[in-house]
């Protein structure tokens, strides 16, 4: 991926500027959506073999095509292009100003994120028409990719769009992870946790996810709507109970939790269940896998490299802290690696909103570094999601250098107050060290990238 176009005031200075982004255009392009479909499936006639199991088109009556998320119009584009005519119809949901692109023999619709909105809902319940009917020789195609959680939205009967939208916006402030997040919605919902898997039944369902969860766990990407549930009502209701949110959630959502307790509703569909035999889940593509060109690009650009996690969790500015000590060793002993040094790490951090603020966890990660590394020669932390947009901002992560500190102090600005304030934006902002990519059509968490030159 071309990223030699990117902008900012430090990467105008850097001698370091083309190389520091092949790395990064390097990582991005081994997730780009059709390059891992393509890796996983290919096509020879009317047989279709994805890792390892056979498809013959033939065999089935219908081809569906259903999706959500922030990578689905690249991942339709490929799946059309691979499957063609075969494909009766199909609805891909995709997050606002992530579409524009005709897609043959699909509709592509925008919604929300990371908060649902009625597009969404709308789009869901069409995705659930498309699959009233589907019989046992006919065959689902499923695209998921991180954001399908916001993007595909059921509210389960007696709950609103905005009660969700409320519960939602306190638990991304909370810290809450996308694993207790995606619990709650799971058990607000009819399609997540298993249940469009559910819904497409008796036919085959074929899934392919693109992943945006620390340790790509099936169940939580896109709160696993073709994968079986082991999460409970009860432990959505203890989400809400660990960040002290009992009293601020909507009522009708506590009744619907509290009601599935008290087994008055039906619970998710769990693994064992024998719908899942004919489901068929395929991860195209993670943050390892991004995180691993990275260092290859690396190697290959003359750098001593080394991944040192995928990961990464945790408040972000105490990991920006720790990320930061580590080059700041890098720097006194060439430790645990000598320069030219490159260090890739992986993950998804929370922030826990405490200001008023603006920002995402990429750049307060970035801010949080900026005391540590002050006064370091040659050093530099690039922070990067890797959908392009941190947070509710434009920007996709922002850069730090060792000289960061002290151009802010000679700006007027106070790192710390910053920070205290959750502002990581305005003060990248005013730095002119923003990192803007606009959307970049896939999403396999975050990755940091620590340089000792």
């Amino acid at each position: 991926m071309d990223l030699s176009g990117l902008d900012s005031y430090t990467l105008r200075q850097a001698s370091w500027r083309l190389p520091v982004l092949r790395i990064l255009g390097a990582a991005l392009a081994r997730v780009e959506p059709a390059e891992a479909i393509s890796q996983h499936i290919q096509r020879s006639g009317d047989v279709l073999r994805v890792d390892g199991r056979e498809y013959h088109l033939k065999d089935y009556k219908r081809i569906f095509l259903v999706g959500a998320g922030k990578a689905g119009m690249p991942m339709a584009m490929a799946a059309s292009k691979l499957l063609g005519d075969h494909i009766k119809s199909g609805i891909v949901i995709v997050k606002e100003g992530y579409g524009g692109k005709p897609v043959p023999g699909l509709e592509i619709l925008e919604a929300g994120h990371p908060l649902p909105d009625i597009r969404g809902v709308s789009g869901t319940q069409r995705i659930i028409k498309l699959l009233e009917g589907t019989q046992a020789d006919d065959l689902v195609l499923v695209l998921m990719s991180g954001g399908g959680s916001a993007l595909l939205t059921a509210p389960a009967d007696g709950v609103k769009l905005d009660d969700l939208q409320k519960m939602t916006t306190d638990l991304l402030k909370s810290g809450a992870s996308i694993q207790e997040i995606n619990t709650l919605r799971k058990h607000l919902d009819l399609i997540k946790g298993g249940q469009l898997a559910q819904r497409a039944a008796p036919a085959t369902i074929l899934s392919l996810i693109l992943s945006d969860v620390v340790g790509n766990p099936l169940e939580v990407i896109a709160s696993g709507p073709t994968v079986g549930d082991a999460s409970t009502y009860r432990a959505a209701l203890q989400v809400l109970a660990r960040y002290k949110l009992m009293g601020r959630t909507p009522p009708p959502i506590v009744r619907h939790l509290q009601r599935g307790v008290a087994g008055e509703l039906p619970e998710t569909p769990k693994p064992n269940n024998s719908l899942f035999t004919k489901v068929h889940n395929v991860l195209i593509g993670s943050n390892w896998q991004a995180a691993e060109a990275a260092i290859d690009q690396a190697c290959q650009e003359g750098f001593h490299s080394m991944l040192l996690t995928t990961y990464l969790q945790g408040e972000a500015r105490q990991a920006g802290e720790l990320l930061a000590a580590i080059m700041r060793q890098v720097a006194d002993s060439g430790q645990p690696l000598e320069r030219p040094a490159c260090l890739v790490v992986g993950g998804e951090t929370t922030v826990t909103i405490r200001g008023d603020g603006f920002g995402g966890r990429n750049q307060e990660l970035a801010l949080g570094a900026v005391h540590e590394l002050a006064g370091l020669e040659d050093i530099a932390m690039l922070t990067l999601a890797t959908d392009g947009g941190d947070g509710l901002t434009e920007a996709a992560g922002a850069i730090v250098t060792g000289e960061t500190w002290q151009r802010a102090i000679e700006a007027g600005l106070d790192p710390q107050d910053f920070l205290d304030r959750n502002d990581a934006y305005h003060f990248f902002q005013k730095l002119e060290d923003l990192l803007i990519t606009g959307p970049i059509l896939t999403n396999v968490n975050d990755l940091i990238f620590l340089f000792a030159f």
